[in-house]
């Protein structure tokens, strides 16, 4: 193997997990108290946003192949990349919320005058996790449900003033 190999790989993994924290600063800068919504829902039900996310990404990955099967023109197959593509991007976004969650329990005295900070830090952590590829899928997937599952009903109660009574 060439080394030219070995640093094309590793500079497309760092590439890539680098633009993974930077969708997450961008959702939380544009869209916070939605990714506050998504950060509540995953830390308060984490399975129920797993099976939530895996019952809406399969339909839509099935739809997006369906359509780029079905219609084998130009903007067929590009109507089932683009809904693919937005799939995918919706689970990051949802994922935004995750990594405000891990943030959010690395608490720092400058999280008061920069909350941003809280996303960078737990996105930092969450990209090095994606490192051993199993956490990936399973973080998109919980993401894209806590997407979902933020957008109806009520924010869910906090477990620790559940635990304490409070």
């Amino acid at each position: 193997m060439n080394l030219a190999y070995v640093f094309t790989v590793v500079l497309v993994i760092a590439g890539l997990l680098t633009c993974f924290v930077g969708l997450w600063l961008m959702s939380a800068g544009l869209f916070p108290r939605t990714v506050d919504r998504c950060a509540d829902r995953i830390g308060a039900m984490p399975f129920r946003c797993t099976a939530v996310g895996v019952a809406c990404l399969v339909p839509w990955i099935a739809v997006g192949v369906m359509v780029g099967r079905a219609l084998p023109n130009a903007p067929g197959k590009l109507l089932g990349a683009a809904l693919i593509v937005g799939a995918i991007l919706t689970a990051l976004f949802g994922t935004a919320g995750l990594a405000l969650r891990i943030g959010r329990g690395m608490a720092s005295t400058r999280d008061a005058a920069e909350p941003w900070r809280r996303v960078l830090r737990g996105g930092v952590v969450l990209a090095l996790t994606y490192l051993s590829f199993v956490l990936l899928p399973l973080t998109l997937v919980a993401g894209l449900g806590a997407f979902v599952l933020s957008g109806f009903g009520r924010k869910p109660a906090d477990p620790v003033a559940q635990a304490t009574g409070l």
